[in-house]
């Protein structure tokens, strides 16, 4: 499920800002896969990598303001605190 990848990103967000701050996470099986400055080139790497539906693009920054998450199918699009495709 990607609330796990979420849930990771949050257990270990404090580690990961020291090492990606200010980058796009692409995160799939609880660990990080790729990480870029650009967000539109860190979500064709992660479909690249994981597959459309298999990871969470997640822009790595300190606090609370990282906790929104966008989501988007070719159906429906959702922009909610704490919501999950």
């Amino acid at each position: 499920m990607l609330i796990h990848n979420f849930y990771y990103y949050l257990a270990n967000q404090d580690e990961l800002v020291k090492q990606y701050n200010g980058k796009y996470l692409v995160i799939a099986d609880k660990k990080v896969l790729y990480a870029s400055t650009n967000g539109d080139q860190a979500f064709d790497k992660g479909m690249e990598l994981a597959g459309k539906g298999n990871f969470i693009l997640q822009l790595c920054t300190l606090g609370e303001e990282a906790y929104t998450s966008r989501c988007y199918t070719p159906w429906v699009r959702v922009t909610n605190a704490l919501s999950f495709c």
